[in-house]
């Protein structure tokens, strides 16, 4: 049986997640101490005492859903959970990337506060949102989004019935409303920008130009690194550089990812960070799998559980 671990993307983030963790943990104060001396202001103070405001801001929520992930991700494997494949969503790619040695822990922060300020600085220069649409399929959001005047597509591609639209905010506002009469569920994200869209394309240019210096591998031996823009196992880590940009204004294609990596016989899925989201999206996806979350001892107590009843630890 293989394990996959899951990284939560942005969205996911929460006033005082991973603070129990840590507590319980306290020799992974150093994924803080190494964020907060790269990023300029001390990140276990945005994780534990920012409000949700505050922690929703893109420059803060993107490094901070990072750190709470790979703590989620170190205390995994301090107990004894082991894993060969690796996939996140959108933003969680990053904290793949630091949890399967493509980058080093300070490269992946390096990468973050690059990606943060672009990304940040774009919700500032353009108007746009996202909004998730539940209860229909992708075709048909694809459809009603051909229908509205002005710039809205659809970008994260989630599961059988949720697809993520973004872009101009009166375009993404118009087709909700088409939606809704089309009796489908709307719930608008938690973001400051419309993300993988092309309003993303000049941050994607700003963060490529930034991060030049950073060098990447391949990961380490055994491990398998999959991809949101590919849907399927990543393999080009020569190319990291221009992928990442790429990354930025793409869509997420989370149902293909998901779907290979249970052809890759992946039937134990993982999900490290804030929040239950990806879990939800594997159990769509893949009814008949094995899913559990760790953001805290609770969770984390039921997964070890869960694994050890299966036999899957080791």
């Amino acid at each position: 049986m293989k394990n996959m671990f899951l990284f939560s993307g942005q969205g996911a983030q929460y006033p005082m997640m991973g603070k129990e963790l840590l507590q319980s943990n306290p020799e992974f104060s150093y994924i803080y101490d190494t964020a907060s001396e790269i990023l300029g202001f001390d990140l276990k103070k945005i994780c534990f005492e920012s409000d949700e405001q505050t922690l929703a801001r893109t420059i803060y929520s993107q490094p901070a859903i990072m750190a709470t992930s790979l703590l989620c991700f170190e205390t995994a494997r301090k107990n004894g959970i082991e894993f060969c494949g690796v996939g996140g969503h959108s933003l969680g790619e990053y904290a793949a990337m630091a949890a399967s040695g493509v980058c080093t822990l300070e490269n992946g922060f390096k990468l973050i506060k690059a990606r943060s300020e672009a990304m940040e600085k774009a919700s500032h220069e353009t108007d746009g949102t996202m909004a998730a649409i539940l209860k229909l399929t992708p075709q048909e959001v694809e459809g009603v989004c051909l229908d509205v005047d002005g710039y809205v597509e659809p970008v994260n591609y989630n599961s059988p019935v949720q697809t993520v639209i973004a872009g101009e905010r009166k375009a993404v506002e118009q087709a909700c409303e088409k939606f809704k009469e089309l009796k489908a569920r709307v719930m608008p994200l938690k973001v400051s920008a419309a993300f993988h869209s092309k309003l993303m394309k000049n941050a994607a240019e700003e963060f490529f130009k930034n991060i030049q210096e950073i060098e990447f591998s391949f990961p380490k031996d055994g491990i398998h690194f999959y991809s949101n823009f590919t849907g399927d196992e990543f393999f080009e880590f020569q190319f990291m550089h221009e992928y990442l940009r790429t990354h930025i204004y793409s869509p997420v294609r989370f149902t293909n990812e998901v779907r290979n990596m249970r052809i890759a016989e992946f039937n134990t899925f993982v999900e490290l960070g804030p929040g239950k989201v990806l879990s939800g999206l594997v159990k769509k996806i893949l009814p008949d799998s094995h899913v559990y979350n760790i953001e805290d001892n609770a969770s984390l107590e039921k997964c070890l559980a869960g694994l050890k009843e299966r036999g899957v630890m080791i």
